[in-house]
């Protein structure tokens, strides 16, 4: 009855994960593709959750949710709109056809990497004491604890981008 119930909340957190990014990169508001991007992030966290890193959940939801989704809040907020809030100006024609391929693409791909490599199953996940992730984080793996930073810098970065306004053009797009 749990690999069942394990399985279904498996199967959720996947459409939640790939409902999100469909949104975050198929949608022509900002506020939209924001929301895409959380609902996304939120998915990852809850499988997280699944492999038994409550810690990692919470960090995923911390760093990523909290920190970068409202940084780009704030970007949005701060960028000028046209009267229909539609931030990203006249639609494309081969929008929709590129954001299905960088939807698609990936999916294939790591869907041919599971079915010709089978990993093994494991029945009980181990959970790891926090005191060995901030070790291995600092110790054996601190390339990933400093690329955390980088996604920080990277969503300033953007947000800064977002909201700048060279000066003598009030009211205009970037």
């Amino acid at each position: 009855m749990m690999e069942l119930l394990a399985k279904i909340a498996f199967a959720v957190y996947t459409l939640l994960i790939l409902s999100g990014g469909c949104i975050a990169v198929g949608a022509h508001s900002l506020i939209r593709a924001m929301v895409g991007l959380i609902s996304s992030l939120l998915g990852v966290a809850g499988m997280y959750m699944l492999m038994a890193a409550p810690f990692m959940a919470f960090m995923q939801i911390l760093i990523y949710v909290g920190a970068v989704c409202v940084l780009i809040f704030f970007a949005i907020m701060l960028s000028r709109a046209d009267e229909h809030g539609v931030e990203s100006g006249s639609k494309r024609p081969g929008k929709a056809a590129l954001s299905a391929l960088t939807f698609i693409t990936p999916t294939f791909v790591i869907g041919y990497m599971l079915v010709k490599f089978q990993p093994e199953s494991i029945n009980i996940p181990i959970e790891i004491p926090l005191a060995a992730v901030g070790k291995g984080l600092l110790e054996d793996y601190p390339i990933a604890f400093e690329l955390i930073s980088v996604v920080l810098l990277a969503a300033m970065a953007g947000a800064v981008l977002l909201a700048y306004e060279p000066k003598g053009r009030k009211g205009g797009k970037v």
